[in-house]
Parts: structure tokens; C-alpha cells; sequence
């Protein structure tokens, strides 16, 4: 019996393994997404397995804010929808987000994985998408937190040209303005989100990536 548990475990991971890396080559992420972030990206999307999931985000907070770490994928498609800038929060660093926090009013950046809110809003910041944390330890405080993507002027290459890094928020990742309506407008309701970062007790203790 457990010989058949194990030979049907190993034949699942060969099954997602072998996704994952199909899509990653086919996608040509090679330059833009390291294979590590991304297979756990995969490994997370095939725990959770809702139906509804069409797009799956991920922000790589590995890297500094003066690169595009905001990637879009079309699950269903095979494409790679967009690829830009993302903010961190202001209190997770400066170019790097190096500090991450799930406490309200710690002004940084949560880690983990998301599913988007089924319905957009106009906020502060205009057109915005709630996040809703599926971690306890790492992000469950997200809604109260009023974590939401949203667009900002100072999320652009042309602001980390002249700054030396993008602007910060009080935790969401911010987007180009010019790209948000659309890009909100996309995920609302169908989309998976994962935030990786640089954080060993994340990677240790997050139930979707052990």
C-alpha cells in the first residue's frame, strides 16, 4: 500500500514538474522569471487547483524594484500577458524588499499566495483589485491591511530611471498607471497571485511550497 502511495506521489510531482517546465520554456522565461521562483509558483497553483483560474501573477520580490518582477500568464492560453514594473512597500527596503510582515500598519510587503477579489473597486487610487491572503502565518491579513493592486505613476521605468528605485507603497504592489485598468480588469476573479521574496522562514514554513 504505501509503495502505491509513493509510486502515485512521484508520478504527480513528474506530472507538475514536467508542466511547469514545458511552460517555462515555452513562455521563454528564462530572462525574466528564475526557474526557482516560477516552479514555486507551479507548485502552489497545482495544491490550490481551483477551477476558475485563468491567470496566474507572480511578483518576484527576489529582485530590485529597477526590473520588471510583475509577470501575467494566460494558464489557459500558454501566454505571457505582461511583464513590468511592481512596487514593494516602504518599510520592506528601499531597492531591495528585504523585510516582509502580515501585522497591520507595518507597512510591508506580505508573501505567499493570493486569489484575487472577484470584484474591482475605485479607491484612493483609482481603479484597485483586492487580494485575499490564503497563508495564515505569512498574508491572511491582506483585506484588513487593504491590500490591493492598484496603478501609480511613480511604478514606472521611467520614475526608477530618474529615482534610482521605484516609489514604495504601505503594502500593495502598485503597477504603471497606464497598464492598471487593464490589467484589473483581467485578474478580477480568476487569477492566482504569488509574492515570492528572499525570506527562509517562508520557504520553510509555507504550506503550499512543503
Amino acid at each position: 500500500m504505501l509503495k502505491k502511495i509513493l509510486l502515485m506521489f512521484n508520478l504527480l510531482f513528474l506530472c507538475v514538474y514536467g508542466y511547469g517546465k514545458g511552460l517555462y520554456e515555452k513562455l521563454e522565461l528564462e530572462e525574466k522569471i528564475s526557474p526557482k521562483v516560477f516552479n514555486q509558483a507551479i507548485k502552489g497553483l497545482n495544491k490550490i487547483m481551483w477551477e476558475d483560474l485563468r491567470y496566474l501573477v507572480i511578483i518576484d520580490y527576489t529582485k530590485p524594484s529597477t526590473e520588471p518582477r510583475f509577470s501575467v500568464i494566460d494558464l489557459r492560453d500558454e501566454k505571457l500577458l505582461y511583464y513590468t514594473y511592481v512596487t514593494h512597500a516602504k518599510n520592506s527596503g528601499k531597492l531591495y524588499a528585504r523585510k516582509f510582515s502580515n501585522i497591520p500598519n507595518s507597512y510591508q510587503s506580505s508573501l505567499g499566495f493570493y486569489i484575487s477579489d472577484f470584484k474591482k473597486y475605485k479607491g484612493e487610487f483609482g481603479e484597485s483589485l483586492r487580494l485575499l491572503g490564503l497563508e495564515e502565518i505569512f498574508n491572511s491579513n491582506a483585506k484588513i491591511r487593504n491590500i490591493v493592486i492598484h496603478g501609480a505613476e511613480y511604478a514606472s521605468k521611467e520614475y526608477a530611471s530618474k529615482v534610482g528605485f521605484l516609489g514604495r507603497t504601505l503594502g500593495c504592489p502598485a503597477i504603471p498607471l497606464e497598464i492598471s485598468y487593464d490589467v484589473i480588469n483581467l485578474l478580477a476573479g480568476r487569477s492566482l497571485i504569488y509574492i515570492a521574496g528572499n525570506d527562509e522562514r517562508y520557504q520553510r514554513e509555507s504550506r503550499f511550497l512543503n
